[in-house]
C-alpha cells in the first residue's frame, strides 16, 4: 500500500514541472466526468481510497506529499469512484481536518502551487460559509505566490472558489447534491440547477 502514495501523485500529477502545462494536461482528469476513468481509478486506487477511509493510511501525514496523497484519496477519488452516491461526499470532514492539520503546520508552503490546489479543495467543497471564506482566501493567496507567466491558471481556480462560495452564501449548500443526498431541492434551489454551469 506505500507505494500508491507515489504511484498516485505520478499519475495525478505527471512529471511536468511547470505547473500551468500539469493543469492543462490533466484537465480531463481532474475535472472531467468519464466512466472510463472513474473505472480505472477504482482500479488502480480503490483500494487504497477504502484503507484512506478506514483510517489505516493516517500516518502519510508524517510528509506534506503524503500528506497531500491522502487528501486526493479522501476528496478527490471518492468524487470518482462513487460518483452520484452519497459516498462520494462521505470522507469530506476527514479530508477537510487533514487539510486544515497540514495548514497549521505549514506542510501546503512545502508544496508545489498546483499540489496546494488540492490541498485546498476540501475547503471549496465545504458547506460551511467559513470554510468557503478560507477556501476564496487560499485559492488568492496562491495566485499571487504563482509565477507570473502562470497567474491566469492559477486566476480561474481563484474565480470556481469564488463560484463555490457564492452559491454557499445563497443557499447554506450545494442544490446538485440534493437529489444524490436524499434533500428535497427548494423552488429557488430547482430554478438553479436549471442555469448553465450550476453543478460544477
Amino acid at each position: 500500500m506505500e507505494r500508491q502514495k507515489d504511484e498516485l501523485l505520478a499519475f495525478w500529477f505527471g512529471d511536468d514541472q511547470d505547473d500551468a502545462v500539469t493543469a492543462a494536461a490533466k484537465a480531463e482528469l481532474w475535472w472531467g466526468h468519464s466512466p472510463a476513468t472513474d473505472e480505472m481509478l477504482q482500479e488502480q486506487f480503490g483500494a487504497a481510497a477504502s484503507a484512506a477511509a478506514a483510517g489505516v493510511l493516517d500516518h502519510w501525514t508524517g510528509s506534506p506529499r503524503g500528506r497531500l496523497a491522502l487528501i486526493l484519496l479522501l476528496d478527490q477519488l471518492p468524487r470518482a469512484i462513487r460518483r452520484d452516491t452519497p459516498e462520494a461526499f462521505a470522507q469530506d470532514d476527514a479530508a477537510r481536518k487533514t487539510a486544515a492539520q497540514g495548514l497549521e503546520s505549514g506542510a501546503d508552503r512545502l508544496l508545489r502551487p498546483i499540489e496546494r490546489l488540492f490541498f485546498y479543495l476540501p475547503f471549496e467543497h465545504s458547506e460551511d460559509l467559513e470554510d468557503q471564506d478560507r477556501s476564496v482566501e487560499l485559492f488568492r493567496e496562491l495566485a499571487l505566490s504563482a509565477p507570473e507567466e502562470q497567474r491566469p491558471t492559477f486566476d480561474g481556480f481563484v474565480d470556481y472558489a469564488k463560484r463555490h462560495r457564492e452559491v454557499i452564501a445563497r443557499f447554506g449548500r450545494f442544490p446538485h447534491r440534493n437529489r444524490i443526498l436524499g434533500r428535497e431541492s427548494t423552488a429557488e434551489e430547482i430554478a438553479f440547477l436549471e442555469e448553465p454551469g450550476s453543478s460544477f
